[in-house]
């Protein structure tokens, strides 16, 4: 008998168990409002949807917008990701909720870059990250500061004119020659001088940011990053930066003790004036200065580079365009020699011509990431703190609700409107918007446009090697910043009359 009561307990309580936690899944369940996630693809388990991820992560999120809607979740290993789409979903995220999607998701390789994110691009939402900017806003990014720079775009400009002169009858390899013009640029803007190695250094920073980082989304495997040698790689990397900044910063401050300085000449001139005016209050350390400086070198010098480069290949595939924008620009230059930033106010054209390059080729397709600092709801989907958030500039430029004939390069339909790209309006936003929009649009565009235009001035245009328009190859490349899969390339020859033919 003890034997038999014995042998039926363990099954009673089992049951006796299994009621109590089916009761309270149930009521917890019932207590609890079910959500209403963002529509989303098939997951594995452990991987989420990373395995389906292609080399062109916007063009991927651009097929699964095609299928489940402006606004969806995919998962990178455990980390839901939210990918919006649209205009509305944008604005919902960049203005409505702004404040709750302030903040960015850590990214390893980046963090590392900037010594902790103690720069603006990759900083958390903070009173660092508020101060930080405000800084870059005041004191280097202003429009007062950019006009104060206008001498080196001009004749940084003119120097890359001369350079195309002297390549005679061969194709010039346009995109090196606009990566050595926005190198040479920023580094006299922001160093004071040029150097020839920092190009290097930006490839690589670039190369290593835009290199997806398994440990970010699967931390427990994060020393593969070891054995395959990428943690090597961004070691060296960030060594090298760090050796050559700390030597251009010790150079200023020796010349500042000689009294050779010349104050406010240079970003590192600016912030080392800053850094000693308010040395109770001001959160410019050393590596916060170097982190603020490598922002403006990774923010400046590849995003203007890829703009060029998109510009002018849709340029040589559309040579109707380029012909009323040469007649355009000769015309307002016709009794000038060369043209200066005075002149781009009248280039409406150029303007147009910027714009539609922006739309189809936002240089980072793929906005930085955001990351919800709480949970809260978009558009009617249930969004829990943490997701992850990115906004896909590429996709938005091509909806066919907002744009007509989206694939096509039509800058007239600019004319047609007062959109612009400063993060007002949310059906273009190729430099973000709200609290973490770009700061440095103005220097961009200034130089990108004055770099346009003379090149426009000068030169005709001829495809290299018999090629057809119709056959110039716009496949993207791969990165965070996207350029051209192969470099834009093209023959020149000195234009012969300041006015162009009607076309």
């Amino acid at each position: 008998m003890v034997i038999y009561f014995s042998s039926l307990i363990v099954p009673l309580f089992s049951t006796i168990f299994f009621i109590i936690f089916l009761y309270k899944w149930r009521y917890n369940t019932a207590s609890k409002p079910r959500k209403t996630l963002p529509p989303s693809p098939r997951k594995l388990p452990i991987i989420g949807n990373l395995h389906q991820v292609t080399s062109h992560p916007h063009r991927f999120f651009h097929s699964l917008s095609k299928r489940y809607g402006p606004l969806l979740m995919v998962h990178f290993g455990s980390t839901p990701v939210l990918v919006a789409s649209s205009a509305d979903a944008a604005r919902e995220i960049m203005k409505n909720q702004d404040l709750i999607f302030a903040s960015r998701p850590k990214i390893a390789v980046a963090e590392k870059m900037v010594y902790g994110a103690k720069d603006v691009a990759f900083a958390p939402y903070s009173e660092y990250w508020r101060q930080m900017r405000s800084i870059c806003v005041l004191h280097l990014l202003s429009n007062k500061r950019v006009q104060s720079f206008r001498h080196v775009r001009e004749e940084e400009t003119s120097a890359m004119i001369e350079r195309i002169r002297e390549s005679g009858s061969a194709a010039v390899d346009f995109s090196a020659m606009f990566s050595s013009l926005t190198n040479d640029v920023l580094c006299r803007v922001v160093l004071g001088k040029k150097y020839g190695q920092f190009k290097d250094f930006i490839r690589r920073a670039t190369e290593v940011i835009g290199t997806p980082n398994i440990g970010d989304y699967f931390p427990w495997l994060a020393w593969i990053n070891k054995i395959n040698g990428f943690d090597s790689k961004v070691d060296n990397v960030c060594k090298d930066f760090d050796e050559f900044l700390v030597n251009v910063i010790k150079n200023h401050r020796d010349e500042e003790e000689q009294g050779k300085k010349n104050e406010g000449s240079n970003f590192v001139e600016i912030l080392l004036e800053f850094q000693r005016d308010n040395k109770n209050t001001s959160p410019i350390e050393d590596e916060a200065l170097k982190a603020l400086l490598m922002d403006m070198f990774v923010g400046g010098t590849d995003t203007s580079q890829t703009l060029l480069e998109w510009t002018l290949a849709e340029l040589l595939k559309h040579p109707k365009v380029m012909k009323k924008l040469q007649k355009e620009i000769r015309q307002i230059a016709s009794t000038k020699q060369d043209i200066t930033e005075d002149d781009l106010e009248n280039m409406h054209y150029l303007k147009a011509v910027m714009k539609e390059s922006l739309r189809l080729h936002p240089p980072i397709p793929l906005l930085v990431p955001r990351v919800a600092s709480v949970d809260t709801n978009v558009l009617g989907y249930d969004v829990a703190a943490g997701t992850q958030v990115f906004i896909s500039a590429w996709t938005i430029g091509r909806d066919p609700s907002l744009w007509k004939d989206p694939e096509e390069f039509d800058p007239e339909r600019f004319f047609e409107t007062s959109i612009d790209f400063r993060g007002f309006h949310f059906e273009f936003t190729p430099f973000g918007a709200g609290r973490r929009g770009c700061p440095g649009v103005a220097f961009a565009i200034h130089l990108d446009e004055l770099a346009l235009a003379k090149l426009l001035h000068k030169f005709d245009f001829m495809l290299p090697d018999g090629v057809k328009e119709e056959d110039l190859d716009m496949t993207d490349g791969i990165g965070m910043t996207v350029h051209k899969n192969i470099p834009v390339s093209a023959v020149v020859v000195a234009a012969v009359s300041p006015l162009v033919e009607e076309y």
